[in-house]
């Protein structure tokens, strides 16, 4: 893995902050190079662009598990909440994890009329109740790699005929998870993904979950090229009625990107991920520090005086979260990135 990775990806040492953005591999640099090339030199290839959203529509769903039809693409996770969000009837309650990330639970903090509850990640399944409309949790938390019991809120909702959303910007790229366990999901995959940021996937179910598709333009209709003027009349009958235009630069890198994924395969990115963080975590121990939740690459760390400066001196990138020190290991990481990152915490005490 370590040298297909040497190839695949532009050379680096010490990037330690996928969970905050994604490397991408070089094939992505070089689709995104030509596309603006061949657009600054007045020849876009616009046909080109949009197979590859739909290349990358499907490499997506491919990933989770699903038929292309039932995965919508835009720029944002929020803008695909807000749907959600505007779809549940008034009075709805939301359950959320304390602490999940801001996408996920604003919009449902704002749309005027809902009930959005917090309570904690571990406490996520035995909260729901008769009144929970919608649980909306992500797979992996941001701040500190602790995984959601899936299974057991699943589980749980269906008991209350309550719905799921499951935010898997986390996770995808490194844990396999099947969306159709869930009524929705939502993805950013500009971090494990390596795709460029302004790529994110919607699932929804086969009947479209009840959203309505309050963003839709002319790529949403069943017929895009001929409804480019005056309203749509006729929206696509499956989830690329949720579509927002892409971002063309952002698809043609997203592409490869998702291929690369797939033919490496989750599997072994997440056995490497983790036995690297892994290691990480029983170097901590030694070091007398905490290691925080398992079973993720994702590690963070309190923050101790001069442990940052160390860290940036050494050249390890990684990230401050939530008052802690976040390292999050993937494909294009070593032993040697956590080795060096390891020495800088000792070094700083």
């Amino acid at each position: 893995m370590l040298r297909e990775a040497s190839d695949a990806f532009p050379p680096a040492s010490g990037y330690l902050d996928t969970a905050s953005l994604g490397r991408p591999p070089a094939r992505s640099v070089a689709a995104l190079e030509a596309a603006v090339r061949e657009t600054a030199a007045g020849r876009p290839d616009q046909a080109a662009y949009f197979r590859a959203t739909e290349e990358s529509r499907a490499a997506f769903a491919a990933l989770v598990g699903l038929g292309p039809e039932r995965v919508a693409v835009g720029g944002s996770v929020a803008a695909h909440v807000g749907l959600i969000a505007a779809a549940l009837p008034e009075g709805s309650e939301v359950l959320c994890a304390h602490g999940d990330f801001s996408s996920l639970v604003t919009p449902f903090a704002l749309r005027v009329g809902l009930r959005p509850r917090q309570v904690p990640l571990a406490a996520l399944a035995e909260a729901i109740g008769p009144e929970t409309a919608l649980v909306a949790v992500s797979s992996v938390q941001s701040a500190d790699g602790a995984r959601a019991d899936l299974a057991a809120v699943t589980r749980a909702a269906r008991a209350h005929g309550a719905r799921t959303l499951v935010d898997t910007t986390q996770s995808t790229g490194w844990l396999p998870l099947s969306a159709d366990a869930f009524d929705f999901t939502v993805c950013g995959a500009f971090k494990w993904l390596l795709c460029p940021r302004g790529t994110s996937f919607l699932t929804v179910p086969a009947d479209g979950g009840g959203l309505r598709p309050l963003g839709a333009g002319w790529m949403a209709a069943a017929d895009p090229s001929a409804s480019l003027y005056g309203p749509v009349t006729a929206l696509a009958d499956d989830a690329r009625r949720f579509d927002t235009g892409p971002a063309f630069y952002t698809y043609a890198a997203a592409a490869p990107a998702l291929a690369l994924v797939r033919e490496w395969g989750q599997e072994a990115i997440g056995a490497h991920d983790l036995r690297l963080a892994d290691r990480f975590r029983a170097g901590l121990a030694r070091l007398g520090l905490p290691t925080g939740p398992g079973g993720s690459p994702i590690v963070s760390v309190p923050e101790s005086p001069g442990a940052a400066e160390a860290l940036e001196a050494a050249g390890v990138r990684m990230s401050r979260r939530a008052g802690r020190l976040r390292f999050s290991f993937h494909l294009y990481s070593g032993e040697e990135d956590v080795d060096t990152a390891l020495a800088a915490l000792a070094a700083a005490g």
